[in-house]
């Protein structure tokens, strides 16, 4: 019986060490520096890094994605780089939540995009306030939209945008898409004012 706990116990331990988070990709981000690195490594290393973003929950993706460690990558990654990134560390149903928003009204579209913003703020200064997460966060950042891309957004719609955008666009735009899809999910778009 002691052996199956021993067992057990291993097992249990091994699984969460495995097991991805906020800290461990943000640690990875810190601990190399991708200007530094051969072809072969760095392709590697983005590869684990959008593997881990995707095994991530909704909430530790977004912290994440806060973290400072993100500008030294985008600024020494290749287009091409950042589109693979993107779409490999995205969650899936993606497309799906593009086509419902699209389908919503304007003016919920409207506030959705403004709802998603405030708790994506919220949600940064939670993650900047917490010393133990390791997480490094500016408390200077410019907010996760501009209100020209909010508007273009709206006018557009968020799918022809999101298609016509630009990697940095779309790395940019992640967490919002990210915030929509979870309530989305939730169902509380249908539900009317929050």
């Amino acid at each position: 019986m002691l052996g199956v706990w021993v067992v057990a116990g291993t097992g249990w331990t091994f699984a969460n060490r495995a097991k991805a988070t906020a800290e461990k990709v943000t640690s990875l981000l810190h601990e190399e520096d991708p200007a530094t690195l051969a072809p072969q490594q760095r392709t590697e290393t983005l590869d684990a890094l959008s593997r881990q973003m995707a095994e991530l929950p909704m909430e530790e993706r977004l912290k994440a994605r806060l973290d400072e460690g993100w500008k030294n990558w985008f600024a020494a990654m290749s287009e091409d780089e950042k589109r693979r990134f993107i779409e490999a560390s995205l969650p899936g149903g993606l497309k799906q939540m593009l086509a419902n928003f699209e389908k919503l009204p304007e003016a919920k579209r409207r506030r959705a995009i403004s709802d998603a913003l405030r708790d994506l703020k919220r949600i940064r200064e939670l993650a900047a306030s917490d010393e133990q997460s390791g997480i490094r966060i500016g408390t200077n950042r410019p907010p996760a939209l501009s209100e020209e891309l909010q508007q273009k957004i709206v006018s557009m719609g968020l799918q022809a945008f999101y298609a016509e955008s630009s990697a940095q666009t779309k790395a940019e735009l992640a967490p919002v898409l990210e915030e929509l899809q979870r309530w989305m999910e939730s169902g509380a778009l249908l539900r009317g004012p929050r």
